[in-house]
């Protein structure tokens, strides 16, 4: 992402300059408490622009985080509290190849086995999974954004008890809802 800038020099002049603009800053709104998120635009684009434009339709309000793994990571963004799932739009390319780790506190695009399945789905590691980064033998799943404030919410998240429902493993028995997600201005 580019954008132009204007800088004045000591003499006075003015000269025009295309800088990379910042990554986008996210604040999640959970009923345990905000999480805020830099996104990797410059690393991640298309995961980037897709986890955006999901932000600004405003899809993730009131959807729940719906499977949580202690010791491994916390996955939303595509289910209601009733565990009914949510259209999305198609799929995105697998980002993978980006280089970037599943490390602890990272944003990685969930999906199916195809590679190129991630739509809304999103989960956030709650240790270093590295073996879920792309390899050889592994196609990975993309990082593309990273918590910088509220991992201590993330982790009480991941605090939370689970159960089965319907044919679902590791759902909260308590909801935890992403009640809003707003791009920070």
């Amino acid at each position: 992402m580019l954008k132009k800038i204007l800088l004045t020099g000591v003499l006075g002049s003015t000269l025009c300059a295309n800088v990379l603009a910042a990554n986008t800053l996210v604040t999640m709104t959970t009923n345990k408490g905000p999480i805020e998120i830099e996104l990797y635009n410059d690393k991640a684009p298309i995961s980037a622009k897709n986890f955006e434009e999901y932000v600004k339709s405003d899809f993730y309000k009131d959807t729940i985080f719906h499977r949580v793994i202690p010791g491994f990571m916390i996955q939303g963004g595509g289910f209601d509290d009733q565990m009914k799932e949510k259209q999305t739009r198609a799929p995105i390319k697998n980002e993978s190849y980006n280089n970037l780790s599943n490390t602890r506190g990272t944003l990685a695009m969930a999906r199916t086995n195809d590679p190129n399945s991630a739509s809304s789905q999103f989960f956030i590691n709650l240790v270093d999974n590295t073996y879920l980064d792309k390899n050889a033998r592994n196609d990975g799943y993309a990082v593309f954004g990273r918590v910088v404030k509220g991992m201590d919410v993330v982790d009480e998240i991941a605090k939370t008890p689970t159960r089965n429902y319907a044919m679902h493993q590791d759902v909260p028995a308590q909801a935890i809802k992403i009640e809003k997600v707003e791009i920070k201005q």
